[in-house]
């Protein structure tokens, strides 16, 4: 029997079978089979590839497009708007002198060696979207805003470019309290702001070009100084 034929398979757990395609399709888009602004499998192909009909596959896609990360185009498609995010207790937030320091070491484990595997991974539209980042953080910092948001977005294209949906969802669920590490070393930043901001702009601008060149160990070397350098700026206001 063609799989476009088959009876559909049995809920697992308390889920339905739409309610299942949409985690199976949530997967595979941060897997990296489909990014962000890729173009989704027609119906008839996502019916034949989960063994479903196309109204429960139809009933799955509406559910996506109700959470903004589904589009539809007229004539064209369905499109990826966002990445999703993985739905899991509310990540830990910072609350102490001793957290900081935990935080950094956590951080030095995971975005090091997030950095080392988009160097082997990434592909031409992460590093298109990294250098955007980095030019939306320039254009913030030179409009004399704080530029955190920007700043997070740029660590989270470079998780995106492993295409490890774990790098991926453990760095978004830390954008809490990397905001509040950042926002910290804000405050306690040197009064030389302008020579400070282009200190940063290095750091991230190193980060980027190993990537770009392929290399795993510039890239790791490259995010290790600077998630150091961070850590610097807030336990010594440089």
């Amino acid at each position: 029997m063609s799989a476009l034929h088959s009876p559909e398979l049995p809920r697992r757990g308390n889920l339905s079978r739409s309610e299942h395609i949409c985690k199976q399709i949530i997967a595979a888009i941060l897997r990296g089979e489909w990014g962000e602004n890729r173009k989704l499998p027609t119906e008839v192909e996502l019916a034949q590839r989960y063994e479903a009909s196309r109204t429960t596959v139809r009933e799955a896609l509406s559910r996506l497009r109700s959470e903004g990360i589904v589009v539809s185009r007229r004539g064209s498609g369905n499109y990826v708007q966002r990445l999703p995010v993985l739905q899991s207790s509310a990540p830990a937030q910072i609350a102490s002198i001793h957290d900081v320091e935990r935080y950094y070491a956590f951080r030095e484990c995971v975005e090091v060696g997030a950095a080392g595997i988009a160097a082997s991974a990434r592909e031409d539209d992460d590093l298109a979207l990294m250098r955007n980042c980095l030019q939306a953080l320039r254009r913030a910092q030179l409009n004399g805003q704080t530029g955190v948001d920007e700043d997070l977005a740029l660590h989270m294209a470079i998780a995106r470019a492993t295409r490890n949906p774990f790098f991926i969802s453990t760095i978004e669920h830390a954008l809490g309290p990397i905001r509040q590490c950042m926002e910290l070393a804000q405050n306690l930043g040197s009064p030389q702001e302008a020579e400070r901001i282009q200190i940063i702009d290095d750091e991230h601008q190193a980060i980027i070009d190993a990537i770009a060149a392929g290399s795993a160990p510039r890239a790791e070397a490259a995010m290790r100084a600077h998630i150091g350098h961070a850590r610097q700026r807030i336990f010594e206001g440089g």
